[in-house]
């Protein structure tokens, strides 16, 4: 066994998870697995730099997971860094204030190397199951991008593209710097035009459509899953490996996009951070069933934050 602490900062939500992790069973053991929305790629998109509240937000949680971190003595830390703070021009004042907290390197990663982490996070425990027939297709949907990567027992193909739900969300349904509410359909049909444009950039590279199971990762997919469900409040268990019928997440996405404000906010399993964003990651997942003609996708909560944590066990 092996104690390890993995930390995922992505464009909306920073992760943690500290756990006991066994090579010789594939299994992780959770000791404490935690998400903080800290929407780091604030107005990114816009100004090409990181804001100064956006910073700020982040670092609190960093202080707060550094004290986890040390509580349960983890002997290896990983923090791994993805789109917002690739795109950055100020990234270098997000590296030094992440190594002041944690004393580890945040190490940008490339869209490549993160589809590798959710590709190994989201398959490792579904190998060899009867009933999920194989390649499979892992999306991860995130903040500012969306990994694809088809594979069996490792990557054959994976691509990363700018279509995130905090990104669509801010380039196409913002007015006067609020989330229109709601969106007026054809904001919804530019949303459309960058993912299906997005989707022929990853048809290029990415067989697609050759995948026999869709694996839906990240805040949007099991969002979109606790609605599903019928979820009173978020459980991470229901959630796991839960499948959702193609018919059902479209039913969702509609209700999604024409909902106001208020609505989507009253949905019970729904996180304060993700009100504004969920109508944009729940049209791209929608749109991935449409261009692979998917019947249902089965929901991992195991993803990138997994596949980092292996990365150093």
């Amino acid at each position: 066994m092996t104690r390890v602490a993995a930390i995922d900062c992505g464009t909306n939500s920073i992760r943690l998870l500290v756990a006991d992790a066994d090579p010789e069973t594939g299994k992780l053991i959770d000791l404490d697995r935690r998400m903080t929305i800290v929407r780091l790629g604030q107005g990114v998109d816009r100004t090409g730099r990181l804001a100064p509240e956006a910073l700020e937000r982040t670092f609190a949680a960093c202080r707060e997971y550094a004290e986890i971190i040390e509580r349960h003595g983890a002997e290896r830390v990983r923090f791994v860094a993805t789109s917002a703070s690739r795109d950055a021009e100020n990234r270098d004042d997000f590296v030094r204030g992440v190594r002041d907290i944690l004393g580890v390197e945040p190490e940008v990663i490339s869209g490549d190397q993160e589809a590798e982490f959710s590709f190994t996070g989201a398959t490792k425990e579904l190998t060899g199951r009867a009933d999920l027939a194989t390649p499979y297709l892992v999306v991860d949907i995130g903040g500012g991008s969306t990994e694809f990567v088809v594979g069996t027992d490792s990557v054959r193909a994976a691509r990363s593209v700018d279509i995130g739900c905090v990104r669509m969300t801010e380039r196409h349904l913002v007015r006067d710097g609020v989330v229109a509410d709601p969106p007026a359909p054809e904001q919804f049909d530019a949303v459309r035009a960058d993912i299906g444009a997005a989707l022929d950039l990853v048809e290029r590279t990415v067989p697609l459509r050759e995948a026999r199971t869709l694996v839906g990762l990240a805040g949007s997919v099991t969002t979109v899953a606790a609605i599903a469900l019928g979820l009173k409040e978020y459980d991470s268990a229901a959630i796991h490996h839960a499948r959702l019928p193609y018919a059902q997440v479209r039913a969702i996405t509609e209700r999604l996009m024409t909902a106001t404000h208020a609505e989507r906010a009253a949905i019970p399993a729904m996180h304060p951070g993700r009100v504004d964003v969920i109508a944009s990651g729940a049209l791209v997942l929608l749109s991935i069933m449409d261009r692979i003609g998917a019947e249902e996708v089965v929901v991992s909560e195991h993803d990138i934050l997994d596949g980092i944590a292996w990365s150093i066990a």
